[in-house]
């Protein structure tokens, strides 16, 4: 029995979105399209599902959505500067050689693998690290924070990205120079974030995983921010703006995902030119679950970005997902009216997409059941209010187990008059991925106990609210 096939009873893991065969995954790294295959790469532990010394486990897919698993690509190496793992970085194609620029811990440094077999095996660079430290004056306390690698190619030269904590508690992306990918120049911070002013708008004091690429004209910046005094990790920030020597002035901020459990996003382009995006959605529950369960950590859906001509990200799912729908159930023209649920009897099921558009009308909140058992006992429910101009994810009910989060989820929401609400949902197994007019998305992780807790509901209280249409589709395996 493969390891892979020990967890096929398990209702909460997923059969749609991408996770290893077992045991611990967190970030995406090196993603890369190599000779038309799309290849993912991640932070990973063969040693059991915990945070541990890490590896890099592979996988390569030729259509965005079926997998297949290949060998472990890079391990801690005994005495060399990534002996305690093999932190998170990104690949690049350096005139025909994959090359890999990654993360040595402890000290955090900069190391490079490069491939002469198609990605199957690596060969560490002898003289690793190729950045030994972080410039003076950036590094927080005695303690480096200083990781993640991004690197890009423009007029000619390389450029590497690396999230720090600098001075002051300030988040920063610092940037760096080269010519060949050993010798690196440090150039200056290309951006920097708000320190430790925390309010609504607040980023952190350490700024991990940083993405940097041109969309539709403009540049946009992607980090994780993370509270380094609370070793907490926040949400993924997005800024959009301008990049004119060397420096990047946003002009827009935003957050990637806001359901809590979607972090550490890497992005590629691919052949087509599209931006595709993946991040680790991390678990729910407590180590003694996760320890019990065998696994932990999964990939979200391959999604889309865009960018409208006033400037705003736009996020939705790849559309090579259809491709998994089965048996589909279709409705349209509903009216949901108020104090009664609306239950589709219809319509069950672990692994769903659905598609579904509502004209709010009067009603003062409306929106969906999911998961739900037939007495309601367990639920998870997706509730849209466009007076207050948000949409929450009510977790209370989503569980019978006491080891489990229960937190509700905010998504800020206000649609323009007269708009319709597309909510387009994701469930598999414990994950739940939502998408609200390709403006706003959000992830997070329920773990339903009861066998029957597979039903749908529509519902609308303080007036009526009008379904356009809704479809829901059952979903294939990727394996």
């Amino acid at each position: 029995m493969t390891l892979r096939s020990q967890f096929t009873a398990d209702p909460h893991r997923p059969r749609y979105h991408f996770l290893p065969p077992g045991n611990w995954m967190n970030d995406p790294n090196g993603l890369i399209q190599w000779q038309g295959a799309y290849h993912l790469f991640y932070q990973y532990n063969p040693a059991g599902p915990f945070h541990g010394r890490i590896h890099w486990g592979h996988a390569v897919s030729d259509d965005l959505v079926h997998w297949r698993d290949l060998p472990v690509a890079l391990a801690p190496t005994q005495g060399g500067p990534d002996q305690d793992g093999c932190w998170s970085g990104c690949i690049v194609n350096h005139n025909g050689t994959p090359t890999v620029i990654y993360t040595g811990v402890h000290p955090q440094v900069v190391c490079l693998a490069t491939s002469s077999d198609e990605m199957l095996t690596w060969e560490k660079y002898e003289d690793n690290p190729i950045i030994a430290a972080p410039p003076a004056g950036i590094t927080r306390g005695d303690t480096w924070h200083f990781r993640d690698p991004r690197v890009f190619q423009e007029d000619g030269d390389w450029y590497l990205l690396m999230g720090a904590s600098g001075e002051g508690d300030k988040a920063t992306v610092l940037l760096y120079r080269s010519t060949d990918l050993i010798e690196w120049e440090y150039v200056h911070p290309l951006f920097s974030g708000n320190g430790s002013q925390r309010g609504p708008a607040w980023t952190g004091t350490m700024w991990e995983c940083p993405d940097f690429f041109a969309l539709n004209g403009r540049h946009i910046l992607v980090v994780s921010a993370h509270d380094v005094v609370k070793n907490q990790m926040l949400y993924p920030v997005y800024f959009v703006g301008g990049h004119e020597g060397l420096r990047f002035r946003p002009e827009r901020q935003g957050i990637l995902d806001y359901g809590g459990y979607f972090y550490a996003p890497q992005s590629l382009l691919d052949e087509s030119g599209r931006r595709l995006v993946w991040g680790w959605i991390m678990e729910g529950r407590t180590r003694m679950a996760l320890q019990e369960a065998g696994w932990a950590g999964v990939a979200s859906l391959p999604r889309q970005l865009s960018l409208t001509e006033g400037g705003r990200l736009e996020v939705g799912p790849a559309p090579e997902l259809g491709t998994l729908r089965t048996e589909g159930w279709r409705a349209e023209g509903l009216t949901v009216g108020p104090g009664r649920v609306n239950p589709l009897r219809d319509v069950t099921g672990t692994a769903l997409e659905i598609d579904v558009t509502f004209d709010p009308g009067d009603a003062t909140a409306f929106g969906l059941h999911v998961r739900r058992s037939p007495d309601g006992e367990e639920c998870t429910t997706l509730v849209f209010e466009p007076m207050a101009g948000r949409f929450l994810i009510q977790r209370a009910q989503s569980s019978l187990s006491p080891d489990v989060h229960r937190e509700a989820i905010l998504v800020p929401y206000k649609p323009a008059p007269g708009e319709k609400v597309r909510l387009h949902l994701f469930l598999d197994g414990s994950v739940l991925e939502l998408f609200i007019n390709q403006r706003q998305a959000a992830s997070t992780r329920i773990y339903p106990l009861r066998r029957d807790s597979v039903g749908l509901a529509l519902f609308a209280t303080g007036g009526t609210a009008g379904v356009e249409r809704l479809d829901v589709w059952q979903m294939g395996s990727i394996w």
